[in-house]
């Protein structure tokens, strides 16, 4: 029989290269994947472990808690105003990008392509996949996404429209307004995840639904911002309509965070804080691997936009990630990961400690 071969996991290609870090000290370096290391605030493990909920069943789109948390978190950080009626929770953001065009799908059959950027998260490309759509990539300018070089009939065709920003993996900023605009004008419903956007260098952090909510919807991440990423609890807010559809459907298959995580996801949202200081251990962290990196490789490395990556170009990609294994015990992500468009790039995730930072500074010579 001929059916779906799933293709191997993008991260479970670098596996090779980890042994070449045990000659060292302390082992592997890994920067590949945007894990967070640093400990959640206290009074989240405190929600999470007294909160009583484990006993019965959570509900599906979210408690009144939660969901008014999100209300008021993004009313403090965007300055908009969403009802907690129009948010609704999900079991970790990369679920919902995964299944959304199968949702989509049923509820507009007569559509069939899913749009999203030509360098990013591979989940937008592969949730596609699952649901028997057309994935089409929009080029990628200095501005974002190039709306222009959608073609008329994918905008017919279109079920939805992703937007990253900052982007997983090269930071970069999207106009949201802009993309906002272009799905309301062709009648596509633009999702955008905004998991990093407390991590935003180059001002405040924005959302789309700064111009209104219609046929919008923001996809917000306690993994990133809190280090929570193991309770698996996220959200997405926005279009009425849209947002009832999904809650109800998601009823139906079960999507339910539990109820811990839901306690405790409400009380990291209640606290900004410990955002603010994640920041500040983010952007230390790039500023000094991006002077690390450069002197080791003579590569040209610059600071993103947003998003705590480096995302820079070293010509044969898979070359640059054996080398920094061999000679320093760190791992990273050849950009092709992340579309055909990144091959010439590597991604490096600035989430270990600033001591492992040091220690590969020390391996690669360059730890003046």
């Amino acid at each position: 029989m001929n059916g779906f071969v799933p293709p191997p996991y993008p991260y479970d290609r670098l596996a090779r290269f980890a042994p070449l870090a045990d000659r060292f000290d302390g082992g592997l370096i890994d920067l590949s994947v945007g894990t967070p290391t640093d400990a959640p605030p206290l009074g989240v493990v405190e929600a999470l472990a007294t909160s009583g909920t484990e006993r019965g069943y959570p509900q599906s789109i979210g408690t009144p808690a939660l969901r008014e948390s999100a209300s008021r978190w993004m009313g403090r950080r965007f300055g908009v105003e969403v009802p907690a009626t129009d948010i609704g929770a999900v079991i970790g953001t990369k679920e919902f990008v995964g299944t959304l065009p199968q949702l989509l799908s049923l509820r507009t059959p007569d559509r069939d392509t899913v749009l999203y950027p030509a360098i990013s998260y591979p989940t937008y490309e592969m949730g596609a996949t699952l649901a028997g759509c057309r994935a089409v990539a929009v080029p990628i300018t200095d501005g974002g996404l190039d709306l222009g070089a959608i073609s008329a009939d994918d905008a017919a065709r279109s079920l939805v429209l992703w937007a990253n920003s900052p982007s997983n993996p090269t930071g970069a900023l999207d106009d949201l307004d802009a993309v906002a605009t272009w799905g309301r004008s062709h009648g596509v419903p633009v999702v955008s995840d905004e998991c990093y956007a407390e991590f935003t260098w180059q001002g405040p952090p924005r959302t789309v639904l700064s111009s209104g909510s219609d046929g919008v919807l923001a996809l917000h991440s306690l993994s990133k911002r809190s280090n929570l990423a193991g309770m698996r609890v996220g959200f997405y807010a926005g279009d009425r309509d849209l947002v009832h559809y999904l809650q109800e459907v998601r009823k139906h298959v079960g999507m339910m965070v539990p109820g811990p995580a839901q306690a405790a996801g409400a009380a990291a949202l209640h606290d900004d804080d410990h955002v603010d200081e994640q920041r500040d251990r983010y952007r230390r962290r790039l500023e000094r691997l991006a002077s690390v990196l450069a002197a080791w490789s003579g590569c040209e490395i610059g600071m993103p936009d947003g998003a705590f990556y480096l995302w820079f170009r070293v010509g044969d990609a898979w070359e640059f990630t054996e080398r920094l294994a061999r000679e320093g015990g760190a791992l990273v992500s050849p950009g092709e990961f992340y579309g055909a468009a990144g091959r010439e790039y590597v991604r490096v995730a600035a989430v270990r400690p600033d001591e492992a930072v040091q220690e590969l500074a020390r391996r690669l010579g360059v730890d003046r």
